[in-house]
């Protein structure tokens, strides 16, 4: 079973727009496509009850077709406990994408991968999504997918 981590796209200042709304979707959508074209499926895409999580999800979500659709969580909240992220990722049966911030993402993505929320084991740009499989001994970095590395705009 694989779950999907994404950061959020890359959003307006607070200080130019409280909401801080997406500033750049190209970068997110380039991420999306990629990841269909290499067959990334999710059941779900849960994001954090932030704007820039939410349109990021959307996107991500007209590409990839969860067949559960988006579902707001608070569970990734930039400070939450990345243990409540975790809980709902153990327990899983189907492919997950959880869209979120940093510095709760790394923190997540730490705990899962090393079992400590404090060690940074990976470092998430801004549209960035990284593909971790279960294994019979906990969780595997599979790849890290970055806006610049996806494929460019046709």
């Amino acid at each position: 079973m694989e779950i999907y981590l994404v950061r959020h796209g890359e959003a307006e200042s607070e200080l130019v727009e409280p909401t801080q709304p997406l500033r750049e979707r190209a970068d997110v959508a380039r991420v999306a496509r990629h990841a269909a074209e290499v067959k990334a499926t999710v059941a779900e895409i849960r994001h954090s009850t932030k704007l820039r999580a939410r349109q990021t999800a959307e996107i991500l979500s007209a590409h990839l077709h969860p067949v559960r659709g988006l579902r707001e969580v608070d569970y990734l909240a930039p400070a939450a406990d990345p243990g409540m992220a975790q809980d709902a990722v153990e327990s899983a049966v189907e492919p997950l994408m959880l869209v979120g911030h940093l510095p709760h993402l790394g923190r997540l993505a730490s705990l899962l991968l090393a079992g400590d929320p404090n060690r940074e084991v990976v470092r998430f740009q801004t549209g960035a999504l990284a593909r971790l499989e279960r294994t019979e001994r906990g969780w595997a970095l599979v790849w890290v997918l970055t806006p610049e590395i996806a494929h460019p705009t046709e």
